[in-house]
């Protein structure tokens, strides 16, 4: 409570963005002095099995000896200099020969950086304005697609057209409103609006929406931003067949040292190299390096795959302990980034009462966001969740 009291002075409003413990319920920590494997630690001390994996860069856990090594290597040369360290060049070659659509691939520090230079690049190699959105869907925080209004003005998002994720009539109407002036179809991974069940793409959407693009001479744009090296090495579209010309990455392609992409097809090369888009920081080597590990460790431990068996393994288990109770607990998305909600439960006070319980036993969940397993989080820790969300459970069905 200290820490939060200074910050009260010196930070507005104490904390900004979608860390601010004041979005969730009441006794959840805001400061966190360390983590290691797939626990993390609070200000107070107290521990907790973590499933938001840092919202989501940990894909390998906290402090992976392999990652750090890598940073810890190239940190002793030099991190930002004049210019680019060689890891800019071998992450590059590494991310186009790991992922099927890419031809070439640029780099900068955040998820925003990387869809608002997708966005950009679709307009400079199309010279069209319209870029089409999915409704409530979410690419970042700057004027042209934050969720807030304050200090947005209509004219940010002027050439914004919004269809409904999954409904091929309705992308279909916004490629009809925007004519000859469609620039790109920006889709996320998969359907994950906050406080709602997470709905995967269909093969159809997915083929509709390449088609669509194709035909149009646009860009399709992926933001894998979220999702990127979870659900598929090469991309989580690869999973209904379909590549982009262009797509974002962040989060996890570092396991949590900063750093974003834009990877993109032959068709949008020259674009590139024509926009600006550039920052001080942006070519530092030591997330290059750590990238570099990270991508690697992925691909040859197939990562991918054992994230998957421990989500299945923790949504089967909670799924027969709420059974068990008569919770209807709704479960969606992919099991390795899962949502828990609760049917009826349109005040959350069933999911807020589940996620304290189980905060206080020391398992970290989040009662309305997208969550997160890593390769850290082995079936002997998906058990012990499991025990502790079985006395949450059953302190929450005793609360109604």
């Amino acid at each position: 409570m200290e820490l939060r009291r200074r910050a009260q002075a010196v930070i507005p409003g104490g904390m900004w963005g979608h860390q601010h413990v004041q979005r969730l319920p009441e006794g959840y920590p805001q400061y966190f002095t360390r983590g290691k494997g797939c626990r993390t630690w609070d200000a107070n001390g107290r521990g907790y099995i973590d499933y938001m994996c840092a919202w989501g860069p940990m894909i390998l856990g906290y402090q992976d000896p392999d990652v750090e090594a890598a940073a810890a290597r190239q940190r002793e040369m030099g991190d930002g200099l004049n210019g680019p360290t060689p890891a800019l060049v071998d992450l590059a070659e590494l991310m186009v020969e790991t992922i099927p659509h890419a031809d070439w691939a640029l780099f900068s520090k955040n998820g925003t950086d990387a869809t608002t230079a997708c966005v950009t690049i679709a307009r400079a190699g199309t010279g069209r304005r319209k870029i089409l959105v999915a409704r409530g869907a979410y690419h970042g925080a700057i004027p042209w697609c934050t969720p807030s209004v304050a200090g947005v003005t209509e004219e940010d998002r002027a050439h914004l057209i919004q269809y409904d994720y999954n409904d091929i009539a309705s992308l279909e109407a916004a490629v009809d409103q925007a004519g000859q002036d469609l620039a790109g179809i920006i889709v996320s991974a998969f359907k994950h609006d906050v406080g709602k069940e997470h709905i995967l793409p269909t093969r159809a959407f997915a083929a509709r929406a390449r088609e669509l693009a194709t035909q149009a001479d646009a860009a399709l744009i992926v933001d894998d931003v979220r999702a990127g090296f979870r659900l598929h090495i090469g991309g989580s579209w690869e999973l209904v067949g379909v590549r982009a010309d262009l797509s974002a990455w962040s989060k996890a392609i570092a396991n949590g040292h900063a750093l974003a992409a834009v990877t993109g097809s032959d068709r949008f090369r020259k674009a590139a190299t024509e926009i600006y888009t550039t920052g001080s920081f942006w070519t530092a080597g030591v997330s290059m390096a750590a990238a570099i590990a990270t991508i690697t460790k992925l691909r040859d431990t197939n990562g991918v795959a054992h994230m998957e068996a421990m989500g299945l393994r923790l949504r089967e288990g909670l799924q027969k302990q709420a059974d068990s109770l008569g919770l209807k607990l709704r479960q969606s998305g992919p099991v390795q980034m899962p949502v828990f909600l609760f049917e009826g439960d349109d005040d959350r006070r069933i999911g807020n009462r589940f996620c304290l319980e189980a905060l206080a036993r020391g398992v970290f969940f989040h009662p309305v966001h997208t969550m997160f397993l890593s390769t850290a989080h082995t079936p002997a820790i998906i058990d012990e969740t499991l025990e502790i969300s079985a006395e949450a459970l059953r302190a929450t069905a005793n609360a109604l």
